[in-house]
């Protein structure tokens, strides 16, 4: 399979960081426009004598002198999340820093897979549930960090256990991590928005208060344009967050099937990373993760329509595809095994003796 040394794939990954850091600042000139439409729509404020052209001159108007805030409030955002994502993420899971004395067994098993590669151990955590799953995360080298479940290390053997964070290491080794935390953080701005404009619809926003620069015309000319520009605001809103939403699942299902391959190379040990999916199947789900979290599992199961939205792909094509390249054994389902029947209690014995 080999699909570690793709190097394809890290060019793909870094080549996405960089388009996401480059369309960023379009995206978010083009939200805040719409909600200085959506305000003057639904406050009545524009320029001019045509309200049906009014309210976008003043929307446009707003946004000229307003864009230096919003990208300094954006590059704010970014970098706290930058600053402080990882703690963010632990008080979301719950997750806590182990070392090498509370965790012996986990912390050597990373460690021999780094030594065997020559790489930077990263920092390990756990998180106290019984759900079987790892996430890897990190954007540069130092502060990289594999979390993987107490579910996990209990029910797992070792060879399992180490196939597991074997393809954790290698999200971060195939720069995965980066490209996903960075895109958390970027939806994570237009979720938000989003999420208060809507809030705020569904709670109602004063109208008709605001106050025109010059002539309104009549009202009813004014009341078709407010109409025309809210929708159009709240349309470039959901547009905002639609792509912000293909953004993140654009960013492939394939890439794990490369990490379990790569798990595979580093372990040479197919059968492992076969039998922990099958274990990890069905008992994957921790409920008091955000779903941007569960999108850096290493399963992350979807019910939704034909899965259009999942994350990952399903456990099953994972497995077909160590078992068809990889040259890993799937092992047959266990035969119900009839159970012998229990001695006979001599003192309840039958009629025939």
């Amino acid at each position: 399979m080999g699909a570690y040394g793709l190097q394809t794939h890290i060019w793909n990954n870094n080549w996405k960081t960089v388009l996401l850091m480059a369309g960023f600042p379009v995206l978010l000139l083009l939200l805040t426009y719409a909600l200085f439409l959506l305000f003057a729509g639904l406050t009545g404020t524009y320029y001019g004598n045509d309200p049906m052209t009014g309210y976008f001159m003043w929307a446009g108007d707003a946004l000229a002198q307003a864009w230096p805030y919003a990208i300094a409030g954006a590059i704010l955002w970014f970098g706290i999340a930058y600053a402080f994502y990882q703690n963010i993420i632990d008080a979301a899971t719950g997750a806590r820093k182990v070392e090498r004395i509370a965790e012996p067994k986990l912390y050597n098993l990373l460690e021999n897979l780094c030594i065997s590669r020559g790489l930077t151990m990263p920092a390990l955590r756990i998180m106290e549930t019984d759900a079987l799953n790892a996430f890897a995360t990190g954007l540069h080298k130092g502060n990289y960090c594999i979390t993987v479940t107490r579910g996990l290390m209990n029910t797992l053997n070792d060879e399992e256990l180490e196939a597991v964070l074997a393809h954790e290491l290698t999200h971060i080794r195939n720069a995965d991590v980066r490209l996903l935390i960075i895109a958390v953080i970027f939806v994570g701005i237009f979720s938000f928005v989003g999420e208060i404009t809507f809030r705020s619809l569904r709670w109602g926003v004063p109208s008709g208060g605001g106050s025109s620069r010059r002539s309104s015309g009549s009202s009813r000319d004014s009341g078709g344009g407010a109409i025309i520009a809210i929708v159009v605001a709240l349309a470039i809103i959901a547009i905002a967050y639609a792509l912000a939403i293909v953004i993140r699942f654009a960013l492939s299902r394939r890439r794990e099937y490369l990490a379990d391959a790569g798990a595979v190379e580093l372990t040479k040990n197919p059968d492992a990373m076969i039998t922990a999916l099958q274990k990890i199947s069905g008992n994957s789900v921790v409920e008091s993760a955000p779903s941007e979290v569960r999108e850096m599992f290493i399963e992350n199961p979807h019910s939704d329509f034909a899965s259009l939205f999942a994350t990952h792909p399903p456990i099953a094509k994972r497995i077909e595809a160590l078992s068809k390249f990889a040259g890993g054994r799937v092992p047959a389902p266990q035969a119900q095994i009839p159970q012998a029947p229990s001695p006979r209690d001599p003192s309840k014995r039958g009629p025939w003796g």
